[in-house]
């Protein structure tokens, strides 16, 4: 029998630490009028977010999880995986869409790859010798 395994990318865990000092830092605010005690929803938030975000990837597809909802795409969806400049995987679907995938660096497409079940070949796409060469684009 076999077991599906799932890995998962969750944001680093610094991220709670600051929510708790936020927490207690505002406290004192908070509690000097009954107006004030909304600025306690926002650090709250932040370690809500930092529990609950991430993606997780098995051979069926991602699951992409955000402070409230949650999303599923099936790999057949998804047509490219991919860095964006600023190093933060996206992935492209079969329509067009990119979609952010939180918590998911470059550094770790390789095993989001793995997680797929697919073979993860870095050389690219396996080319014909009858293929004709790629010509430069022209400026």
């Amino acid at each position: 029998m076999s077991r599906r395994v799932t890995v998962r990318f969750r944001p680093h865990q610094a991220i709670m630490l600051a929510a708790v000092i936020a927490f207690v830092g505002s406290l004192p605010l908070a509690s000097a009028r009954w107006y004030l005690l909304p600025v306690l929803l926002l650090p709250l938030a932040i370690a809500i977010w930092a529990v609950r975000s991430g993606t997780d990837a098995d051979p069926a597809g991602l699951r992409v999880r955000a402070l409230i909802g949650q999303r599923r795409i099936g790999w057949s969806r998804v047509a490219e995986l991919a860095a964006d400049p600023q190093g933060r995987a996206v992935a492209l679907l079969t329509d067009g869409e990119r979609v952010r995938l939180p918590a998911v660096r470059a550094d770790d497409l390789p095993r989001l790859i793995a997680a797929s079940g697919q073979p993860l070949d870095p050389a690219g796409p396996a080319t014909d010798a009858t293929d004709e060469p790629a010509t430069p684009p022209t400026q």
